[in-house]
């Protein structure tokens, strides 16, 4: 991913097109003006007398290798001579060539012609640190130009040499070819590494990878690749002291955004509270495509490394790695101990970035507190509240005052245990418009005859509550997480309503007990409020015992011994999805039939005083016709309660079972639910 940033860079200043001798830039423009004295140099004839030069092959023969030696020396620093022209090709890309006058002598057209490639080598390696040295270019271009206009500048030397060599009578063209000969080799892997990242515009880690390879590809000739070895040090030199800022201070200093890690400003800490896909953690700074070689093993490393540095200085903590732990990155030499140091940099930021949200910021606790409220863990306070909430959630979701709950669930918390803990305040009252089913996407199922009307959901169904988290804590229970407690919440507290309405229907049956209740429909009553009390109090049980309980342990010693922030996430998203799947959040089929036979339970609950009241006006002596009638149609619909329950718990044991198959944990489930069936 690329920088959401845009790079601004400064302007080249306008004499460095209007003045080019004074940087080389005449080395890259072709003159018009030329064009036709160019074709025409060798045809004219000249004298001394006249100042028209005549062609080369007028003269004797060691006079034209005197005129070709100073021609070749003004070719080899990218300048035309007399009878030497430079000709330029346009196309795809651009190359060069060197000219001689046809009627020179042939052994020394020869000799200049092996010559010519080192004067081509050198006027590409000129262009491209002319055309580099542009801000728009980068740091890693800037200083691999740099470092190529040190060699050039020995190059300029060692022509010099030759000049003065020349001026003094002492070399002739074969010389000339000998001490050409061993720069051919390293200028022409120069050039053609210039070529190449001219061509494909190459900045960053494309130049340094282009580098490394070529110089791996000369591992046969040793000083070549040295030379190579040493320009992609030079040019790394600037890359690294970005690298050095990001995993030292946690800091991005990249002008013209090289550095293979990208941050996207967009993005806020303030997001990870709102936003449910959590994108903070993982966009806000991410690794793009081009990584250097020589860090792609190790970058995810760097890339946590300066996150959690970045983290820490955004808490106020002004953390960076201690000068006795840092170490001046370079490439080669020491045995690569850049690696080393990077290394020793993330793990002192690991450690004290999960120190300092464990040990100041209290991780654990406020695990333990959401624990409490979101997983029920502490329900004492959830019991008042829905009793003096019983109201308000009983209405539907459009009519539900979010602020009157809100003020009931605070009332509950003060009158409770919960009071004593001190972050009972960070809880608050959310109602969703959606039942659970829907919210998980389940309702689209196109064989199912359940179709949801939107106008008939109670806040029973869609009731839930929040946690305010504040940074950085909100890096592990973000937005997304807490989303997932909430799922695993209303399932928690639906079939706590569902329990205490059959708990309610259990005491109208238990009040009646005195009475004669043999010929009537009450005995039947009693087994299936019996049955569907132990239905939705084994399932709590599961629930609770057998898959948050254990879970949340195991969560809790792994969070002892974690020593990344990367690590806290990835345990505490494991328990939540663990818990999910063992909640049977992720299970359609199985969820589907939960639901139904929660809906079941309610309707028999809801119609537990209508046939408890009916059966008992069955005893009196006044009007015996009518309470005959009436208690047929409580026989009947005791028995339409009865039938419907175990057939859908007859049906939710092969599901179970079926289930068990992949995810082992419902074997428990399946096996208590066969058995309550066979009752």
């Amino acid at each position: 991913m690329e920088s959401m940033t845009p790079i601004s860079c400064p302007t080249t200043p306008r004499w460095n097109q209007d003045r080019p001798f004074l940087t080389g830039r005449f080395h890259q423009e072709t003159r018009a003006s030329s064009k036709f004295a160019d074709s025409k140099r060798f045809t004219l004839d000249s004298s001394s007398s006249s100042g028209v030069e005549q062609a080369i092959g007028c003269y004797d023969t060691p006079v034209q290798e005197l005129i070709v030696i100073d021609d070749l020396l003004s070719a080899l620093v990218g300048i035309e001579g007399r009878y030497i022209s430079i000709k330029r090709f346009h196309g795809k890309e651009d190359s060069i060539a060197f000219q001689v006058d046809p009627s020179m002598d042939l052994a020394l057209q020869e000799l200049a012609k092996r010559i010519f490639p080192l004067c081509e080598y050198y006027l590409l390696i000129d262009q491209f640190v002319e055309s580099s040295s542009q801000f728009k270019n980068g740091l890693v271009n800037h200083a691999f130009a740099a470092a190529l206009r040190a060699l050039l500048l020995d190059y300029q030397a060692m022509v010099a040499q030759l000049e003065h060599q020349f001026r003094l009578g002492r070399l002739s063209i074969q010389g000339l070819w000998f001490y050409c000969q061993p720069m051919m080799g390293s200028m022409r892997a120069l050039a053609a590494v210039v070529q190449q990242a001219s061509t494909k515009h190459f900045v960053g880690s494309g130049v340094l990878n282009l580098l490394q390879s070529q110089a791996k590809a000369m591992a046969g000739d040793n000083s070549v690749r040295s030379l190579l070895e040493k320009m992609t040090e030079c040019a790394s030199n600037a890359y690294l002291s970005i690298l050095e800022r990001w995993v030292y201070e946690g800091i991005i200093d990249d002008p013209y955004g090289e550095f293979f890690i990208a941050e996207n400003r967009s993005l806020k800490k303030e997001s990870l509270s709102q936003d449910s896909t959590a994108k903070y953690w993982s966009q806000r700074y991410s690794l793009k495509d081009t990584i250097p070689g020589f860090l792609a093993n190790i970058a995810a490393t760097i890339l946590t490394t300066g996150k959690y540095l970045n983290v820490m200085r955004e808490c106020g903590h002004n953390v960076q790695v201690p000068i006795s732990e840092r170490s001046k990155l370079t490439i080669f030499g020491s045995n690569h101990h850049y690696l080393e140091c990077i290394k020793a940099a993330h793990e002192f930021a690991s450690i004290e970035l999960v120190n300092l949200i464990k040990d100041k910021y209290d991780l654990i606790g406020r695990l333990r507190s959401i624990k409490h409220y979101l997983l029920l863990d502490q329900g004492d306070f959830l019991v008042h509240f829905m009793d003096i909430a019983r109201e308000e959630l009983n209405k539907k979701v459009h009519e539900i005052s979010v602020e009157k709950l809100q003020s009931l669930l605070d009332l509950a918390l003060r009158t409770t245990a919960a009071a004593a803990d001190p972050r009972h305040e960070e809880l608050t009252c959310c109602v969703d418009r959606a039942s659970l089913l829907t919210t998980l996407g389940m309702h689209k199922d196109p064989d199912s005859n359940s179709i949801e009307d939107p106008m008939s959901i109670t806040g029973l169904e869609t009731f839930s509550l929040s946690y305010k988290v504040q940074w950085p804590l909100s890096i592990v229970i973000s937005k997304k997480a807490l989303s997932k407690y909430q799922l695993i919440f209303r399932f928690l507290f639906h079939c706590k309503h569902v329990e205490r309405q059959l708990c309610g229907a259990w005491q109208i049956h238990q009040g009646i007990r005195s009475m004669n209740s043999k010929g009537t429909a009450i005995p039947r009553s009693s087994l299936l409020c019996r049955s569907m009390l132990k239905f939705i109090s084994s399932l709590l049980h599961y629930l609770t015992f057998e898959v948050l309980e254990p879970n949340w342990h195991v969560m809790h010693d792994r969070l002892q011994s974690t020593r990344s922030v990367d690590e806290v996430i990835q345990h505490h998203d494991f328990f939540l999805d663990k818990c999910l799947r063992g909640c049977l959040l992720l299970l359609p089929d199985v969820l589907k039939k939960m639901e139904k036979l929660k809906s079941v339970c309610l309707q028999y609950a809801a119609a537990t005083q209508w046939l408890i009241s009916s059966s008992i006006d069955i005893n009196s002596q006044s009007h015996p016709q009518k309470t005959m009638i009436r208690d047929t149609t409580v026989t009947e619909s005791i028995f339409n309660f009865e039938r419907e329950f175990n057939s859908e718990l007859q049906s939710l044991g092969p599901v179970l079972s079926k289930g068990s198959q992949a995810e082992p944990y419902l074997t428990h489930l399946s096996q208590w639910i066969l058995g309550v069936s066979k009752e």
